[in-house]
């Protein structure tokens, strides 16, 4: 009996149906003293609501469980996208009931209202949708999912608290992975904004000979089998395959800056997962070397079908450091892993042309002997102070200086072409459809 009085007390929570109610009864007691003619009004008002408050409990604790809920979430969450999950609800009561839902999500979203309202029929069940957008990666802690019924009087609500604890991890953006997947089989790029680029010129990976049709290059017409055949053959050629493609990745300080929730850490590995992929879907050779001011990880190019698992493993766990790359490792590393010419892609950040100057000789070492692409970013922000008009003083020098930095990434552009090494500014949110197209144009004029 101890033990049913405690759970009793622990799960009954008052509403404030029932405070308004006890204010009445005291308004009613106040007025008595005035107005004698109320007689026992107020009492019976008071009794009145006291039996409905026993009648609202005997409803909702009649039976142990009268809800049933449970949490959906997939095994791991992916970082920067809208993640859906959800919380199923059955109501087991013979009466229909209004429900309050709260779902212990990791603390990491800083979230204290995630409440949900709704009612149920006799036996009915719902499933009750919401999205979470993870902005680190690592592993995020989920609690308990807490119910709280009530009945149509609404005077009290029973809480029922449901066991959920679990750790799920957050990956690098495998949903945006997966989405440029689909429409890359579906030949449906151009929906995120990925260019078709015509190819220039003829590969020398040829692949068969068929009949012409209109609209072949004439160039292509194969005379030989043409003259055995006696009708128009021409030769087919397919994109060289087996190419390397290495991303690189600075994990410096320079990568600490955030934007939009996300540091620019994860939005170079988002990209590099989605790079990796579109790359071993061209039946290219896929690597990964991470460098701070020591080597992180490197795999080498492959394209077996374990070999995005291991990129997706590796990009998981990787951190920012607080120093600056250690551009001398990169280099050696590079000439030690990298036997054939690839395409080297170098996810950083300069924020003027000095912390380029530092990096450079490192650059044009690398671009002797393999095609380097450096993709760096736009600061927004600074971007957003050059435009503004300036009405005073101050407003007239952080104008003068945000265009200075601005036109410094333009000036670093220009500087990384003289030397013969390609690059791409971007802005955080435009990082990978920018870096696809790239990809797919050097692939097009046959650069790597």
């Amino acid at each position: 009996m101890k033990r049913l009085f405690k759970a009793i007390y622990k799960d009954l929570f008052l509403t404030n149906r029932f405070f308004g109610g006890l204010a009445g009864c005291a308004v009613f007691f106040v007025l008595s003293f005035f107005f004698p003619w109320f007689g026992i009004l107020p009492e019976l008002f008071f009794w009145i609501l006291i039996l409905l408050f026993i009648i609202d409990m005997v409803m909702l604790y009649q039976t142990r469980k009268g809800i049933f809920a449970r949490r959906h979430a997939p095994e791991r969450l992916s970082n920067g996208d809208e993640n859906d999950l959800g919380v199923y609800i059955e109501n087991l009561y013979s009466f229909a009931v209004d429900i309050g839902i709260i779902d212990e999500i990791p603390f990491q979203f800083q979230k204290r209202d995630l409440w949900f309202k709704t009612s149920l029929a006799p036996g009915q069940h719902k499933m009750i949708s919401y999205v979470l957008r993870p902005t680190k990666r690592g592993e995020y802690e989920f609690g308990a999912v807490r119910v709280y019924a009530s009945t149509t009087l609404g005077l009290i609500r029973r809480r029922y608290s449901f066991s959920q604890d679990e750790v799920l991890p957050v990956y690098p953006s495998f949903l945006q992975m997966r989405k440029y997947e689909l429409m890359a089989i579906s030949n449906r790029l151009n929906e995120f904004g990925i260019k078709k680029i015509r190819r220039l010129g003829h590969s020398l990976e040829f692949e068969q000979i068929k009949n012409y049709v209109p609209g072949d290059d004439y160039r292509t017409i194969n005379w030989k089998a043409t003259a055995r055949h006696g009708s128009l053959m021409t030769n087919m050629y397919t994109d060289e395959k087996s190419q390397h493609v290495y991303c690189v990745i600075d994990k410096s300080r320079a990568m600490k800056m955030p934007f939009d929730g996300l540091s620019l850490l994860d939005y170079a590995i988002n990209a590099s997962l989605v790079l990796s992929n579109v790359a071993l879907l061209k039946e290219d050779k896929a690597g990964l070397i991470t460098i701070g001011e020591k080597l992180g990880s490197v795999i080498p190019a492959d394209r077996k079908p374990v070999q995005m698992n291991k990129i997706l493993e590796v990009l998981y766990k990787e951190k920012t450091r607080y120093l600056e790359t250690n551009m001398e490792l990169l280099y050696a590393t590079i000439r030690r892993v990298l036997k054939q010419r690839s395409l080297i892609v170098f996810f950083t950040n300069f924020e003027s042309l000095s912390s380029l100057e530092r990096q450079l000789p490192y650059l044009k070492r690398i671009a002797q002997f393999h095609l380097l692409l450096v993709v760096f970013f736009e600061n927004t922000e600074l971007q957003k102070l050059s435009e503004q008009p300036a009405g005073n003083v101050e407003e007239i020098y952080i104008k003068t200086i945000a265009e200075k930095f601005v036109y410094d990434k333009k000036l670093i552009v220009k500087e990384l072409t003289k030397y013969g090494i390609q690059s791409i500014l971007s802005t955080p949110q435009n990082l990978t459809v920018n870096t696809i197209n790239k990809y797919l144009e050097l692939k097009a004029k046959q650069r790597i």
